[in-house]
């Protein structure tokens, strides 16, 4: 049955947004760290990609995590030679997290979410009204 499909598929979906939303609440919530020892590296954003996947037990295709990555780009630099893990300059290493995007990407992770919601959410009902009228 083409519900039980897209039921299937709705849960997977919202099984990989509740993964990238805990990641961006992980990214958020070390957006200020800093290195505990002069000249270490502070938090690295991670970042989250999907992959398609044949489930043949229902024969679709439905969404996955690939994997889990560290963001390798460069940290940002906050002058504070006051700071315990400033380096010889005067320089703290911040994460490369910017909380900007992690918002953006949270609002659209919360979406994704609601949308499978509401797909499942329909289906269920669809189901009810097909065995109310197969009961008539």
């Amino acid at each position: 049955m083409d519900l039980f499909k897209a039921l299937k598929i709705s849960a997977a979906g919202m099984k990989a947004q509740g993964v990238r939303l805990r990641v961006i609440a992980e990214n958020l919530a070390n957006a200020d760290s800093v290195a505990p020892e002069p000249g270490g590296e502070p938090y690295r954003r991670k970042v989250i990609t999907f992959k398609n996947v044949l489930d043949r037990t229902f024969g679709v295709r439905k969404v996955e995590i690939n994997k889990i990555t560290i963001d390798t780009s460069d940290f940002k630099k906050k002058y504070d030679p006051t700071h315990p893990s400033a380096d010889a300059d005067g320089y703290v290493l911040m994460p490369n997290v910017n909380t900007m995007v992690e918002m953006m990407d949270m609002r659209e992770a919360q979406r994704s979410y609601s949308a499978n919601l509401s797909v499942i959410e329909a289906s269920k009902t669809m189901l009810m009204r097909t065995i109310d009228i197969l009961r008539a």
